[in-house]
């Protein structure tokens, strides 16, 4: 027997919930979460993360995110997102009132996240049409790359996935198919991958030319800082309380370190930290 016409009656549970919320037209295919899925703690995690640095973010605007479902859809948020994070200052409304104005103005708004994040087309794990309907994975991967790229150092939870199921409405009927994505990498395997970077090899196979390299950093830190009358002559110790670091980061970006945003002589391990 045909297997897309089994498909139509043989149908799981989680099927009934989503299309009494949700319209499949005819040779439309769309995704979900599965909703025993949708109350996953890290999932919940996440999103509270999300929405808390996304108010954050726009607490001088005056904007607040409760629902990233129902907040994010129109672009409004999106907008003010990427013009505080990226300084992007984006040709579209302000407030777009019908659904042709939202649709229109997510196009830009997106298009500049892939431009910004160096993303093709086909890297895109989201649309116009699915954050204008308000599919919840299609935000949180938009998200999650936005925050990834502008604030690198946002504790993300590692690891996050979802159980999801693809329905298409077929002329045989429904057709589904399972699956499980992830929505942030893992930070083990992440850290699994750059385990042994260039100084790894140069410890474990080259120690020998561990002070030949010593050297040349040495010279590269003291041709910069030595514009200020300043000589390093130990990288460890004399790196250990943060001060050269951050004088040498001052010389290199080209502005001036006001002295009295830190201690030019820490005398304890607060003052340099």
């Amino acid at each position: 027997m045909d297997p897309d016409f089994l498909n139509a009656f043989i149908q799981p549970p989680e099927l009934h919930e989503l299309l009494a919320e949700n319209v499949i037209a005819q040779g439309e295919k769309k995704k979900f979460i599965k909703p025993p899925s949708s109350k996953n703690p890290k999932l919940e995690e996440l999103k509270l993360l999300l929405i808390d640095w996304i108010n954050t973010t726009l607490k001088e605007e005056h904007i607040v995110v409760k629902s990233l479902e129902e907040d994010l859809y129109d672009g409004i948020v999106l907008h003010h997102l990427l013009e505080n994070l990226g300084s992007l200052k984006l040709d579209v409304d302000e407030i777009a009132l019908t659904e042709t104005k939202q649709r229109q103005k997510l196009s830009v708004i997106l298009e500049a996240v892939a431009k910004s994040l160096q993303l093709e087309e086909s890297q895109l794990k989201w649309s116009v049409e699915s954050i204008l309907t308000k599919d919840l994975l299609s935000t949180l991967h938009l998200l999650v790359a936005i925050a990834k790229h502008f604030e690198p150092n946002l504790p993300i939870p590692s690891g996050v996935q979802v159980e999801t199921i693809t329905i298409e409405n077929t002329s045989r009927g429904l057709k589904t198919a399972n699956a499980v994505e992830c929505i942030t990498e893992n930070k083990k395997n992440l850290g699994a991958q750059s385990e042994d970077d260039a100084f790894d090899e140069l410890f474990s196979r080259a120690p020998d030319k561990l002070d030949a390299v010593k050297k040349v950093f040495l010279q590269f830190v003291n041709q910069h800082i030595g514009k200020l009358g300043l000589n390093l002559k130990d990288l460890e110790s004399q790196f250990a309380d943060g001060v050269i670091l951050l004088l040498l980061i001052g010389q290199l970006e080209g502005y001036f370190l006001n002295l009295r945003d830190f201690f030019l002589t820490p005398a304890s391990t607060v003052e340099m930290v």
